[in-house]
């Protein structure tokens, strides 16, 4: 079997091109992408070339960690699965590339237990629920935001996510003025901020100098927590010593994070809509991801794949 994929074949070397499929096992299911999300921050350091030398790590490669579609094919242990609508997390199944992410494809095989099931209603914004399970475990691991860094779709998320837990509603800090004026909340040029007593500052920028920025703005005994990814960090030590700072690295997001997400989506205490901001197809791949990565209108790009 073949489908069509996005794949890298080395830094900014993008191509979309039929590939082999890995047979399908008895535990495995078989999916039908319709959508797929481009991600700005562990994409783009896949398309610079700057992704640092992870296990499995190379090209070429197919991107995506961000895929929904339905299960149309299953191994005899997972039949029961075949209708399901359901979140991929990324494929390893490509016989021709290495799927370190390998959900950016119009076909996926996967096992079955990575699959997540969730509702079709959510239709496109489904791809929206690594991100925002990313956003759950930075709050998990450090504690209700006063401020949020950067107001991307993970400063959103967070900031969503601290409303729907009950939490008070955080500061939220952005350089770009075209992104402040579109959210529920407050959402501020730092430089008209005076505030140097913040106890908990998470961070969704990915700035290399953050923890600088951080540091000079954070209570004594309060803690730095960084929510992007990043390639090299390095700050001041006085600012931090007297401070008695804190930092707290917020990784891969788990299963109780999935679980905690969707429950407050199915609550109703979080919304998902409306972080989408450009969708193209999936044949138009080699323009969406410049577009994606470069564009600073573009806060989230889809990839579209029900044409192919």
């Amino acid at each position: 079997m073949r489908a069509l994929a996005v794949i890298l074949e080395g830094p900014e070397r993008l191509d979309l091109r039929s590939l082999t499929l890995s047979p399908m096992g008895a535990g495995d299911i078989q999916v039908e992408i319709d959508w797929s999300g481009i991600s700005s921050g562990t994409e783009k350091l896949l398309w610079t070339g700057r992704m640092p030398n992870f296990p499995g790590m190379g090209y070429p490669l197919v991107p995506g960690y961000e895929s929904v579609g339905r299960v149309v094919d299953a191994g005899a242990d997972a039949r029961g699965r075949i209708g399901e609508w359901v979140f991929v997390p990324g494929a390893n199944c490509f016989a021709d590339a290495r799927g370190l992410f390998g959900g950016t494809a119009r076909t996926v095989i996967l096992p079955s237990a990575r699959a997540i099931p969730i509702a079709e209603s959510l239709g496109r914004d489904g791809i929206l629920l690594a991100l925002a399970a990313t956003a759950h475990h930075a709050i998990a691991i450090g504690g209700m935001p006063d401020l949020i860094i950067g107001h991307g779709i993970l400063g959103r998320l967070i900031a969503r996510i601290s409303a729907a837990k009950g939490g008070v509603t955080p500061t939220v800090w952005e350089n770009n003025p075209a992104r402040r004026g579109d959210a529920a909340y407050a959402v501020i040029d730092p430089a008209s901020d005076d505030r140097r007593d913040y106890r908990t500052i998470c961070d969704a920028s990915g700035a290399a100098d953050i923890l600088d920025i951080a540091f000079a703005r954070i209570a004594k005994g309060g803690g730095v927590v960084l929510a992007g990814f990043y390639d090299r960090l390095s700050f001041a030590f006085p600012p931090a010593f007297m401070r008695e700072a804190s930092v707290r690295i917020a990784a891969e997001f788990t299963p109780a994070d999935i679980a905690a997400t969707l429950a407050l989506v199915d609550a109703g205490h979080l919304d998902l809509g409306g972080l989408i901001s450009h969708a193209r197809p999936a044949a138009e791949a080699l323009q969406a991801y410049p577009q994606a990565f470069d564009d600073p209108d573009c806060l989230k790009m889809v990839l579209d794949w029900r044409q192919i």
